[in-house]
């Protein structure tokens, strides 16, 4: 009778052990994940990933080096580069510019009201918890919810209200740092899709959003000359 006695005991602690795992044991994860890979905050590092892209913009003010984020925004990635390799932008003015905001183009009408995607219509936003509107953030302009054409904007402001953090969704401690540091619009998240960021020639991107203009059309045409898609680093 004992030994029956110790066997249930044993039996009884084992399956109450194996209960409290189950409810208190998680997984803690620093970085978001897209499908298996993970993918963390690209934007914070100036580096070229293998699952990244980088271009060069060459305008009549200079060169702006930028690296995408297929894995994130695959459409407006797409989009972009094939735009790129057809010689979609070549020639295209930045139709919109305002000093502490962003430089906007990809417009081929230069009148801010043109331009299509490479899929024949309009599509759908990429929204991730991966990228943000930070400074020198590449995001697609848009006239309201997955209205994607061909339009973009480069962000260009520096100071940040720490009061709009949390306009729309929660900042990791991480990005609500580098919105402090670097700048940006975060009332923007989740309302454009974010596909890239300057790795090289913010001081380009300043100098077009502080030419002279008129009612935020610059007063003499700034140019994008040509688009260079490198060779991955």
């Amino acid at each position: 009778m004992r030994k029956v006695y110790l066997l249930l005991l044993t039996m009884l602690l084992l399956v109450g052990l194996a209960a409290c795992g189950k409810g208190t044991v998680k997984e803690e994860k620093s970085e978001n994940e897209v499908g298996t890979k993970t993918i963390g905050y690209p934007q914070l590092s100036p580096e070229v990933a293998d699952n990244e892209e980088l271009v060069v913009i060459n305008t009549t003010l200079g060169p702006i080096e930028i690296k995408l984020f297929p894995e994130i925004a695959p459409k407006a990635v797409e989009n972009f580069l094939t735009h790129a390799k057809d010689g979609y932008y070549d020639g295209v003015i930045f139709h919109r510019v305002m000093d502490e905001f962003m430089i906007q183009g990809g417009d081929p009408e230069g009148t801010g009201a043109g331009g299509e995607s490479i899929y024949g219509g309009s599509f759908e936003d990429e929204f991730s918890e991966s990228v943000f509107h930070l400074r020198g953030a590449l995001s697609m302009a848009n006239a309201g919810p997955n209205t994607n054409g061909s339009q973009f904007f480069i962000v260009q402001n520096t100071n940040v209200d720490t009061n709009g953090l949390n306009h729309k969704i929660t900042q990791p401690d991480e990005i609500k740092k580098a919105y402090e540091e670097m700048g940006g619009t975060p009332h923007l998240d989740h309302s454009h899709t974010v596909f890239g960021q300057v790795t090289k020639g913010m001081e380009t991107v300043d100098k077009i959003a502080r030419v002279e203009e008129n009612q935020t059309r610059p007063i003499e045409d700034i140019l994008i000359e040509s688009i260079d898609i490198l060779t991955k680093k």
